[in-house]
């Protein structure tokens, strides 16, 4: 019998139309154009202004256009798992609204939290379960809404973060495409470095934690950069030695987009030129579980199938690792 494989087999996206240029904000907080393109390379991002709208709207959208450009009847999906970390509220789930809102009526669903290594984490989850036999047809989503948990007082982050929603279709595949191996890590001891202080059970909402601004993102950026650039490399190296794939066998390396500088440390431990590295951070900046999605999204049109392709992801826990897989189709 022939080893079943999940294999990515659609990819869409939704992103806001309101675009946040470094002009824009460089009158909102003391920074420049020229700082935040030295420092991180993000040229503007989007924000999701309209009232009433948050990461599972944006979720929503995606998977609809999912649904249609794949030609999948909703009631044929049987898992959604939504990789956020900016639900629009503790329960229900984003992904309990993004499935009544999209019709997923013979699905079950849940969110998964692991910052921004959220999609690959939500990724192999679905993947295990087709690979497994349970299911055949999975909805992975990555959205989130980082404009809501972002102090645009603080020059240090509020640059960095963008809107956006992006789902991908799993299905069944017993060719040699799809996912094929994943190395996953996380450290606790990192938590203090890059983290939302308060909203949980530990410190929950109160007059206090919003006078000291405790529902914003809180970074420490020098250490975060240290460890994003090893952890990344480290596990973006390994797992290409271990199914021995060579910088020329590779496609494309597809890292989550958070600052630059980190994507080409990466790419040089990993003797990659840069056109094999997907980068779109100068126009989205950090969406978050929305970044490697979105990449494969904006590259849909290059890739072929067989493609060999490394994606890489550091998140806040601190949470990483890369997946390994090879693309399931040809351009449309």
């Amino acid at each position: 019998m022939s080893k079943i494989r999940a294999a990515i087999t659609g990819i869409d996206t939704f992103l806001p139309e309101y675009r946040l240029t470094n002009d824009e904000l460089s009158r909102m907080v003391d920074t420049s154009d020229e700082w935040i393109m030295q420092r991180i390379g993000i040229k503007e991002r989007r924000i999701l202004k309209e009232e009433g709208k948050a990461t599972a709207f944006m979720g929503t959208k995606a998977v609809k256009s999912l649904l249609a450009k794949t030609n999948t009847h909703p009631e044929e999906i049987e898992l959604l798992i939504t990789a956020t970390i900016t639900p629009d509220m503790i329960f229900p789930t984003a992904s309990n609204i993004i499935a009544y809102k999209t019709g997923l009526k013979n699905a079950w669903t849940y969110d998964l939290l692991a910052a921004c290594s959220g999609f690959l984490f939500a990724l192999q989850t679905g993947a295990t379960f087709i690979e497994g036999g349970r299911y055949k047809k999975v909805i992975i989503v990555g959205a989130d809404k980082m404009s809501s948990i972002t102090d645009y007082n603080d020059r240090t982050t509020c640059p960095l973060f963008g809107d956006a929603g992006t789902a991908v279709l799993l299905e069944a595949t017993t060719e040699d495409v799809g996912v094929i191996d994943h190395i996953f890590h996380t450290d606790g001891s990192g938590g203090k470095h890059l983290y939302l202080k308060a909203g949980g059970s530990l410190h929950p909402a109160s007059h206090e934690t919003v006078e000291n601004k405790e529902h914003y993102v809180y970074q420490e950026g020098q250490a975060v950069f240290k460890f994003a650039v090893s952890k990344m490399a480290d596990v973006s190296v390994e797992i290409m030695k271990r199914h021995n794939v060579s910088a020329d066998d590779l496609a494309y390396l597809v890292p989550h987009q958070a600052n630059m500088r980190i994507i080409e440390a990466v790419a040089r431990r990993m003797g990659l030129i840069k056109e094999k590295v997907m980068i779109n951070i100068q126009r989205y900046g950090n969406t978050t579980a929305a970044t490697i999605p979105l990449c494969l999204w904006e590259w849909e049109h290059k890739l072929h199938k067989g493609d060999k392709l490394v994606l890489s992801a550091f998140g806040g826990g601190f949470t990483w690792g890369a997946v390994y897989l090879k693309w399931a189709y040809d351009p449309i």
